[in-house]
């Protein structure tokens, strides 16, 4: 040997016989021919047999990979078909407005959609799936919000014929809720006024919560004598009026 090496992929040098250096000087020589052939190829843009790399088909793959990967554009909201000739875009915006308002008044906006939903509804009754759809939401998202109501009273479950359950509200769901509210508000009375006892009957906070629990309290009675009072105006006909009866006269 006359002292030649290679350096191996395992990092150890190992010595090279003479006969051998040319043929790994050959083994490079095409190595360099092969990546200068590839290199050509993908420059130009084709080349290298059927299984050659092609520019303009990478690039048409990669458009359909993105357009794929695009999400699809949410459906609008179709407004179902009304009777009594009513216009069906309109009872759709009267619904959003009135789900906003029920917001407005502390009442979450997906309980409020699905209240109001209900509400208008001539049969006042309608499935989770029937709500879903109306609503484009998930039916979670209707199980949810028929949670909130019935514990606020203000839905009731029932089953029909086919042994779905339906989600009903009657003339009554006002006066229920409202009474809820009373009843609710008569709790923060009797805890605001432990809050008394608490700080000491005299004091300045003492004071200020026993004004609190007070005003409280006049207005809950109020609420509950004038619900009662009002209970008869919610109990409406069980059918549409004709159109056509005459109107009083106010003269």
């Amino acid at each position: 040997m006359d002292g030649e090496f290679v350096r191996l992929d395992t990092g150890r040098v190992q010595p090279v016989e003479d006969g051998a250096q040319f043929a790994l000087a050959a083994v490079a020589g095409d190595a360099e021919r092969q990546c200068l052939l590839v290199g050509g190829g993908l420059a130009q843009g084709g080349g290298g047999g059927p299984t050659g790399y092609r520019a303009d088909l990478a690039h048409r793959a990669t458009e359909r990979r993105a357009h794929r990967r695009k999400p699809a554009a949410p459906r609008e909201r179709q407004a179902p078909a009304q009777p009594y000739g009513r216009g069906a875009e309109a009872v759709r915006e009267f619904e959003e407005v009135y789900a906003v308002a029920m917001m407005a008044s502390g009442m979450p906006l997906m309980m409020g959609r699905v209240l109001a939903c209900l509400t208008i509804a001539d049969s006042g009754s309608l499935t989770a799936q029937e709500l879903a759809q109306r609503l484009q939401v998930s039916p979670a998202s209707i199980s949810k919000a028929i949670a909130f109501l019935d514990s606020q009273g203000m839905v009731r479950r029932e089953r029909d014929e086919r042994r779905r359950e339906r989600y009903i509200v009657d003339d009554e769901i006002w006066y229920q809720a409202m009474m809820v509210s009373v009843r609710s508000t008569a709790q923060l009375v009797e805890t605001t006024r432990q809050g008394v006892d608490v700080l000491g009957a005299g004091t300045p906070a003492a004071a200020r919560l026993e004004g609190v629990a007070r005003f409280l309290d006049f207005v809950s009675e109020g609420m509950a004598r004038a619900a009662e009072q009002a209970r008869d105006v919610l109990r409406t006909s069980s059918g549409p009026q004709d159109a056509a009866d005459p109107k009083p006269d106010r003269g």
